[in-house]
């Protein structure tokens, strides 16, 4: 599976959205579609990166009972998408249920580990999990291997971790990335591309550093050098 860096377009609309994308040219990067386009927009967005030649990873993080999020996973299955995930706090029967509904299709299943902006004070204090964040990481990470998912989401200060535990081929797609100097927002738990490259990453997932950049496409590119081309 190669490396590839995906870029987190969080906007409202899908004219922003377009427009966004819309400078890059003949450039099809990869793109996350999370909660508030999806929820603005609906399927119709998915169809419509599709049609225009991205590739979709579907960040939803469905965390349900087991029969409904199967349910929903079927209906998702039918968008094509290339990526989608679940919550890895929805345990072992929830992910099955999961990656059943995605049985024979091309899509990657995944599961969400902890937040990046998830803090190990947070962890303990709020979340009442007494292990440490990289073996909780690790933990979720092999029930989601275990029920039979391609990988998980988690931050890239645990992809080695995850990759030991779960082997080089259980992907690691990994937010929490900003180029050097850029602010690190509401995320604790952050490197730049070239650090995830170094600590195994498979997929960096890039938001506001592209974003919210002055020339996106040279950011984007800066990414692709960084984790890819180096």
């Amino acid at each position: 599976m190669g490396k590839d860096v995906i870029i987190a377009c969080d906007f409202s609309s899908a004219k922003e959205t377009m427009d966004f994308l819309d400078r890059f040219g003949d450039l099809k990067p990869y793109v996350k579609i999370g909660m508030e386009l999806f929820y603005a927009e609906g399927p119709q967005i998915v169809r419509t990166l599709k049609a225009r030649g991205h590739k979709v990873f579907l960040d939803l993080k469905l965390h349900d009972i087991p029969n409904t999020v199967g349910k929903a996973m079927s209906v998702l299955n039918g968008l094509g998408v290339d990526m989608c995930n679940v919550h890895a706090a929805g345990a072992s029967e929830m992910m099955q249920a999961a990656a059943k509904a995605f049985a024979g299709s091309d899509t990657l299943v995944i599961a969400v580990t902890q937040l990046t902006s998830t803090s190990e004070a947070q962890l303990h204090d709020e979340l009442l999990i007494s292990s440490c964040m990289e073996e909780t990481v690790r933990s979720y990470a092999l029930n989601a291997r275990n029920a039979g998912l391609d990988g998980v989401v988690c931050s890239p200060l645990e992809a080695a971790a995850v990759h030991e535990t779960c082997g080089k081929d259980f992907l690691t797609v990994t937010p929490g990335v900003r180029l050097a100097g850029d602010s690190k927002g509401d995320q604790k738990r952050v490197t730049t591309p070239a650090i995830a490259r170094e600590l195994g990453s498979d997929y960096i997932v890039v938001g506001r550093s592209i974003t919210g950049a002055g020339d996106p496409l040279q950011a984007y590119r800066k990414c692709m050098e960084e984790f890819i081309d180096r």
